[in-house]
């Protein structure tokens, strides 16, 4: 049993007028309420197989406890959030994508995950132990602490003796119950919310219930020779608790099962016992524990057998993926919280989570469509700063940069994510060329050091190199295209003339030389072509759009052979005056 690092500084609770603001502090009301009908303090739960790697879709089963428990600390309540690493279940399948691991790890499946060796090169014990670190780094950055509970500790050390013993002995009650779902029909094969989420989860949901053999059993025995669970229970007799069971390895043996530590409670069977005996209140669960005749379903009535009640727990959606091709060919599957903080702010992650109620789906982009998240994030920010937000965002936005226990690094200086990974693009991530090109954003305020752009300007420089399409990468001519030059109407000519060297209100580029100047004077050349100032505020104008559009277009192929890029300010600022001069002029 583990428990992350606790800070001894705890940040006050939440402004008031957040209450009950969003669906997080909705449910914090709830999980209060019914710790006080029970008569016990707000225990949440989450449970999660480290099967292999845990990918953003699993992390819901982490962030929505979370955030409620926080919600109640945050209000100077007591409240536990406990976290079961259901590592004693047994290896299911080989995995794909894992270097290292082919099909010869077949050997390993019916054993305990803490039993599987690591894959190779890990300097961790066993299977389990190194995708239980790969995930618990990634919690811990995103500011989630919990009690970890290892449940091949548990079982090992006799925590859950009595448990088992009690469920022995009420077999034949827990058999009665488990029969009423068993011939439930299984999910349509349109439900593909469903689908989705049995496709991503560890296979628990589906497991065997204890039923396949003469006389139902509700313990699964680890044989002792061969350490897997390839086993039948024989007899057993409730008084001695003397337990014959035989594996298909061969191995056969009688054994007390008071003093026994090799086996676990099926499924179905134990995660109830554990709300009982973990005192758990609430505990949200995924669509493929919530179809009929699932585990959590059929919580309901085994949850009583050891008194107690099924917790709380409405059902979180799907999360998806966007963007995420080059990852999955590498890794062969889905992306974890450490994946995505490597190239997003651990706020903006939390944000994603935050924002949106446990029952609608989202997708987590890896993609161009994480410049769009960013510009939403930094849209909300400054909605904050102006007093114009919401209390549902207000709300989301506390959770997504502190917690009740401390708060999360954020970007001193926020530029755009887009405009930055513009420069990192085109200057190959040259620090000097990069300080070069910000720092002339706003001659107001310049940017003269890299380091208050951190963290974000890292997770933009790991995009870059990781997620950024390939067809968006820009690559500036070495020269210019002479060609092109030479034939260009008398319209391009005069737009590029009133681009460089100004006139009728806009002034030569060298003096518009910052990112709102050149946005002035890119935007402006077409409204001074049609006789208006430069500065003109036109609305509705088709074709004034479409001839912007068409001069962004041509500075595209004069600059960087394509139609499009980076917005053209920025790539200006990128390419600099010089050089901006010298590919859009026709030198003698």
């Amino acid at each position: 049993m583990t428990e992350t690092p606790n800070d001894s500084t705890a940040r006050p609770t939440a402004d008031p007028q957040h209450e009950r603001a969003d669906w997080v502090s909705r449910l914090a009301d709830d999980v209060i309420a019914e710790a006080e009908r029970r008569g016990t303090k707000p225990v949440a739960a989450s449970g999660i197989s480290p099967s292999g790697p845990v990918h953003l879709g699993n992390f819901r089963e982490v962030m929505s406890p979370h955030l409620v428990v926080d919600e109640i600390q945050r209000r100077g309540l007591e409240a536990e959030h406990i976290f079961s690493w259901d590592d004693y279940d047994r290896f299911r399948k080989v995995p794909a994508g894992i270097e290292g691991v082919d099909a010869s790890w077949a050997e390993h499946i019916g054993k305990p995950l803490t039993s599987v060796p690591a894959p190779p090169g890990s300097e961790h014990g066993s299977w389990a132990a190194h995708f239980r670190a790969e995930a618990e780094a990634g919690f811990a950055a995103a500011g989630v602490r919990y009690r970890g509970i290892s449940q091949t500790e548990q079982y090992q050390a006799g925590a859950y003796t009595e448990q088992i013993l009690h469920a022995m002995r009420h077999r034949r009650e827990i058999d009665a119950i488990l029969a009423q779902y068993r011939t439930l029909p299984a999910a349509k094969d349109d439900d593909e919310e469903l689908q989705k989420a049995l496709d991503a989860s560890s296979g628990a949901a589906a497991e065997d219930d204890g039923s396949s053999g003469a006389e139902y059993y509700p313990y699964k025995p680890y044989c002792t020779a061969c350490g897997k669970d390839l086993t039948t229970i024989e007899a057993y007799d409730d008084e001695s608790t003397e337990m014959t069971y035989s594996c298909q390895c061969g191995h056969r043996e009688t054994v007390l099962l008071r003093e026994f530590r090799s086996g676990k409670l099926v499924w179905k069977v134990d995660w109830p016992m554990r709300w009982a005996y973990e005192r758990v209140v609430f505990e949200p669960s995924g669509v493929d524990h919530q179809s009929p005749g699932s585990s959590f379903q059929v919580g309901l009535e085994l949850a009583p057998v050891f008194g107690w009640q099924r917790p709380l727990g409405p059902m979180y959606a799907f999360v998806g993926f966007g963007g995420v091709a080059k990852m999955s060919s590498s890794r062969g599957g889905a992306p974890t919280p450490s994946d995505a903080l490597a190239v997003m702010e651990a706020p903006v992650l939390r944000w994603l989570y935050a924002r949106r109620r446990m029952n609608q789906s989202f997708d987590v982009a890896f993609g161009s469509e994480l410049q769009r998240t960013y510009d939403e994030w930094d849209a909300l920010l400054r909605k904050a700063a102006a007093g114009t937000a919401g209390d549902a965002e207000l709300a989301a936005l506390a959770r997504a940069t502190s917690t009740a226990h401390e708060t999360l690094p954020e970007t001193p200086r926020r530029v755009p994510y887009r405009t930055l990974a513009s420069v990192v693009d085109i200057t190959f991530g040259d620090e000097e060329q990069v300080l070069r090109i910000l720092g002339g954003l706003d001659p107001e305020e310049p940017i003269t050091s890299l380091q208050p752009l951190r963290p974000r300007l890292d997770r933009v420089e790991a995009w870059v190199g990781t997620h950024m399409p390939a067809e968006e990468h820009t690559a500036v001519r070495s020269e210019p295209d002479r060609a092109a030059l030479v034939a260009l109407t008398e319209g391009e000519r005069d737009a590029i003339a009133l681009l460089l060297d100004g006139g009728q209100g806009l002034p030569a580029i060298e003096e518009a030389w910052t990112l709102d100047g050149l946005t002035f004077q890119v935007y402006g050349v077409a409204k001074v072509q049609r006789g208006l100032e430069p500065g003109a505020m036109v609305k509705g104008d088709k074709e004034l759009s479409a001839a912007q559009r068409a001069f962004f277009a041509l500075l595209y192929r004069l600059l960087v052979g394509r139609e499009t890029g980076p917005r053209i300010p920025t790539l200006l600022l990128a390419i600099g005056r010089e050089r901006v001069r010298e590919l859009l002029t026709l030198a003698p």
